[in-house]
């Protein structure tokens, strides 16, 4: 297991004070990035093989928010690894060691020159130490879209949402899914978001957000101009 300790800053706050969806999510993204430096096999070494880690799907549950100035210990391990994929599960804990949220997530290997995923390298299993998968739901394997759905924003991919490797960073969809649903006029309080992710989305391009109503919550689809996903963003209530 990896683990960092952080404070929650005021810029990484909401409207009520408390850690936003997208600054928690950004937490888990930053633990994993310092495991990977920690190993000695992050980023850098990888990009100069014409490799990246991408992020397939998120599941994450959520028991409570921090507020500003908390002090938290956020945690990562992988818990399988294969030829195919790598599943790593996150917590992020208060100082009486109180789960506030815990998510388990998919990643692939993909292969820059050719835009495809491509086989994990051997040296990659430096990340499994055999620790157990925390006790969640499975990994829903197809995200249901309900019949319908209410067209929201258009949103033009800027240099603000890509991340090292170029495309659109993986919590931005999810700001996207919240910001469609905010302009429909819905706040959430939400206990468990699930992405899947399908196509990567580069500078320039165009992201149309569809909103469906699903007990419970929302299923945001977040698609190109012809109808095809860049992601899905399942959002249930409490």
């Amino acid at each position: 297991m990896y683990s960092f300790d952080a404070r929650v800053r005021y810029s990484e706050c909401d409207k009520d004070g408390r850690l936003s969806l997208v600054a928690m999510i950004n937490y888990l993204q930053d633990c994993s990035t310092f495991h990977s430096e920690s190993l000695g096999i992050g980023f850098g070494p990888l990009g100069e093989r014409g490799l990246a880690w991408v992020l397939g799907a998120w599941q994450i549950e959520i028991e409570e928010l921090p507020l500003f100035n908390t002090p938290i210990t956020v945690s990562t391990w992988c818990h399988e690894i294969t030829h195919a994929h790598a599943l790593r599960n996150f917590q992020i804990l208060d100082c009486e060691g109180r789960t506030l949220v815990r998510a388990d997530s998919q990643w692939l290997m993909f292969d820059t020159a050719k835009q495809r995923a491509t086989r994990v390298p051997e040296d990659q299993r430096a990340y499994f130490t055999g620790e157990k998968r925390l006790d969640m739901a499975p990994f829903e394997r197809k995200i249901r879209v309900p019949e319908g759905g209410r067209r929201c924003q258009t949103i033009v991919v800027g240099e603000q949402n890509l991340d090292t490797n170029r495309h659109v960073n993986n919590a931005q969809y999810v700001l996207f899914a919240l910001d469609a649903l905010a302009e429909l006029g819905h706040a959430i309080d939400l206990a468990r978001l699930s992405v899947q992710y399908r196509k990567m989305a580069w500078l320039g391009d165009s992201i149309v957000a569809v909103a469906h109503e699903d007990g419970g919550g929302w299923v945001v689809e977040l698609e190109d101009e012809a109808g095809t996903n860049y992601a899905l963003v399942r959002l249930k209530t409490r």
